[in-house]
């Protein structure tokens, strides 16, 4: 469930009917637009020098993220790009549409933990350079899609500069727990990346649709996408920083940031990081509470707020009592999981993400595994 405040801020926007694209045409849409992207860029750490772009969510800053790569570093193709097997499918859909969906792919090992293994890195960046291939771009992970895992940013910052490959983080599910103590702690060197995804409709709690690509030297961005035509020629000189049409892949677009900055003047920074505290706190207490309980294997400690755990019975296969434990519950519905496989094993992914659920919404899911479980040893 989203924030009120933000449908309330989609109200003004949709009634004033801004176009927050160029800066002329509506210079306050702009300044508030721009504002909110440099908080953003605050929080993971960026310099004033940064810049960014509200999207309409990861897929497309991700996009946005790999087309100022490109530009910035691989113009001419031929660059290898570095990811993991946990990576989002949309890297894929974002390779493939920014014209890189035939690079060289180098499919990076992980550890148990299911973080890229900064050894394995290394030794495909060493190969590549002695071979002859130019690395272009390491995808790391600031929170993955099945366990909310975090890659070793330190270590892959360091190699990125050492090889001279872009350094970006998809962040879109946790890059914005930068914003409270423990997630800061977690992410360390995210600022370092040279551009990261994020979705503040996931850690900020707002309405789908509201995601946002930071580029460390915003120069990039501008490179990447800025154009004109005679029709929408500037005004004048603007003092409210440059159009966000010139920082991105679109040029209609919605007044999005008023979502994002009047929940942060009405409710306060402050919630929002209590907020996300409590969700790393909720992840850690149902991961423990799993782990004290016979037959469960409750995967492996939650870096951010996901647990992906599965159950094994004394008797019978484990993938299949899993999978009937996750229909049981989908169709019970006190609850709602997802299910996802980890190399070939079933398991079922608890993501603690609403800013509603609290300590007993946690317990209520844990009776609720728990009778499943009976239900289904009779």
């Amino acid at each position: 469930g989203c924030l009120f405040h933000s449908a309330i801020g989609d109200m003004l926007a949709a009634v004033s009917n801004k176009y927050s694209g160029f800066a002329s045409a509506s210079p306050g849409a702009v300044r508030i637009e721009n504002a909110c992207t440099q908080w953003l860029a605050s929080v993971i750490g960026y310099p004033e020098a940064a810049a960014g772009t509200l999207t309409s969510g990861g897929s497309v800053a991700n996009l946005t993220a790999i087309v100022a790569a490109r530009e910035a570093r691989d113009p001419e193709g031929g660059g290898a790009v570095y990811t993991t097997r946990f990576a989002h499918y949309c890297i894929d859909k974002a390779l493939h549409i920014a014209g890189r969906g035939r690079s060289p792919r180098r499919q990076i090992e992980t550890d148990a933990s299911h973080r890229m293994s900064v050894v394995a890195l290394e030794e495909a960046l060493e190969g590549d350079s002695r071979n002859g291939v130019r690395p272009w771009l390491v995808v790391a992970s600031g929170g993955t899609v099945d366990t909310g895992a975090i890659d070793p940013l330190p270590e892959i910052a360091e190699l990125c500069r050492k090889y001279g490959a872009w350094f970006h983080v998809d962040g879109a599910y946790g890059g914005l727990f930068a914003l409270c103590d423990d997630g800061r702690e977690l992410l360390r060197s995210i600022e370092q990346a040279d551009s990261v995804a994020l979705d503040p409709h996931k850690t900020l709690f707002l309405p789908y649709g509201t995601g946002a690509a930071l580029v460390r030297d915003g120069r990039h961005l501008a490179e990447a996408f800025s154009a004109t035509a005679h029709y929408i020629s500037p005004l004048g000189e603007s003092e409210v920083g440059p159009s966000p049409a010139d920082l991105s892949p679109e040029l209609t677009r919605h007044f999005r940031a008023m979502r994002l900055w009047l929940p942060l003047q009405i409710a306060g920074i402050a919630a929002f990081r209590a907020a996300q505290s409590e969700k790393l706190a909720l992840a850690r207490y149902f991961h423990a509470r799993l782990s004290e309980m016979d037959g469960f294997d409750p995967g492996p400690p939650p870096d951010l707020s996901v647990v992906a755990f599965r159950y094994v019975p004394e008797a019978g296969e484990a993938d299949a009592f899993t999978e009937r434990l996750l229909k049981l519950l989908q169709q019970e519905g006190r609850v709602m999981m997802s299910g996802t496989r980890i190399d070939g094993t079933f398991y079922i992914r608890c993501a603690i993400l609403c800013f509603r659920t609290h300590i007993e919404h946690v317990d209520e899911a844990i009776d609720a595994i728990v009778e499943g479980v009976a239900t289904l040893n009779g």
